[in-house]
């Protein structure tokens, strides 16, 4: 390599390496500081907790009456409070232990709000209570409380009597009958007032029961209403849980009611109106009370008067004269002016049971084991 090469590229490489120094100067100038961390983004507040309510029901939702009604007034209290409560059910639960195992699952999955929807639950739910006592039980149809227990019920009597108007107007056998399910007070209220209100029309109407000891059995509901129909009857009432009775009028040409739910669709021939319950006005009122912390127990007992019951769809062919009692009855139970047991009543061996003017306290009517006037036979276990 010659000398000017030499020279050259030393002088080349000086200055490079002056150049690198001046950049590197300029670099740590010009440098920023390095930015503040940023704050951490503030926590977001806690959802407020939903309140967790659970529903048993001792058949399936789809039976068209007991369960059914009971299900929309869960759907209904789910879309009235929306995302302050979180509602869930299970369905077909026998009136057994499992109900007891069902109770505490539900509660397990933090469930503060439990509906045990029929008779047969009364005992499991005294006990569940007994060992979970921040959680608040409502028991339909039992009698027995508790600090964190409330029992209700809807007037189905109310009903019972109103469709029986219509039974004693329509009946051209002067038999009506019964198909019924289990032998408690509340079924047999029932069965009496629907023959109160027949022999309101007329006093010489007569009626049979067959029971089928159980709340949903549609085959043993058809065999029964069978039975009535080859007896004589020609309009029938039901305190069981499906549509067979007002199916099997249909296909036997004869009448019947639908019970609980609006069963005029299984059987539009042979509907002569249905008992319909709303559970929408007292669920609403219990999750009201739960999450204003003022969730009481007691007895709770509604009627036509709080919207809880009343007939409906009543068939076109029902004369207008039967309407217009029906509707005078209606408004009666509304304001106060009539009560279905209202005294004189007989029993079906004769005996006075309620003296003339005198009207049933709640202890008489949730005590009822006998027949009224009229009824054939003695209502099983009764003493």
């Amino acid at each position: 390599m010659s000398k000017f090469s030499k020279r050259t590229l030393i002088k080349m490489i000086g200055l490079s390496a002056v150049s690198v120094a001046a950049l590197t100067a300029c670099g740590k100038k010009e440098e920023a500081p390095a930015p503040a961390p940023a704050p951490a983004a503030a926590a977001a507040a806690p959802a407020a907790d939903k309140l967790k309510i659970g529903f048993m029901y001792v058949s399936p939702i789809g039976d068209g009456g007991w369960t059914f009604q009971h299900e929309l007034g869960r759907k209904a209290i789910q879309e009235k409070f929306g995302d302050k409560i979180e509602t869930s059910m299970v369905e077909s639960v026998p009136e057994s232990a499992d109900a007891e195992r069902v109770m505490r699952d539900m509660v397990g999955q933090g469930n503060k709000l439990v509906f045990a929807t029929s008779f047969g639950y009364q005992e499991f739910v005294q006990k569940v209570a007994a060992d979970l006592k921040d959680v608040n039980f409502e028991h339909a149809t039992g009698y027995k409380t508790a600090d964190n227990v409330a029992v209700y019920d809807t007037k189905t009597f109310e009903g019972a009597y109103l469709a029986g108007v219509v039974a004693g107007a329509m009946t051209k056998t002067k038999t009506i009958g019964v198909v019924a399910s289990v032998p408690i007070p509340e079924v047999v209220r029932n069965i009496n007032s629907f023959v109160l209100g027949a022999q309101s029309v007329d006093p010489s109407i007569k009626a049979k029961v067959v029971w089928v000891n159980e709340w949903f059995a549609p085959p043993k509901e058809s065999e029964a209403a069978t039975s009535l129909i080859n007896g004589g009857v020609d309009v029938m009432y039901q305190n069981t849980n499906s549509p067979a009775v007002l199916k099997t009028a249909e296909e036997r040409g004869v009448r019947a009611f639908g019970k609980d739910g609006d069963m005029s669709a299984f059987a539009p021939k042979a509907h002569l109106g249905s008992a319909v319950i709303d559970w929408t006005p007292y669920y609403t009122k219990v999750v009201t009370d739960k999450l204003d912390g003022k969730w009481q127990t007691g007895n709770f007992w509604w009627g036509v008067k709080e919207g809880a019951i009343d007939l409906k769809k009543i068939a076109d062919d029902v004369p207008q004269e039967t309407k217009d009692k029906v509707e005078k009855a209606r408004a009666g139970l509304k304001d106060g002016s009539f009560a279905v047991w209202t005294g004189p009543i007989k029993d079906n061996s004769g005996k006075e049971v309620l003296a003339a003017g005198t009207v049933a306290d709640d202890a008489f009517l949730r005590g009822i084991n006998f027949y009224v006037n009229g009824i054939e036979g003695t209502v099983p276990g009764a003493k």
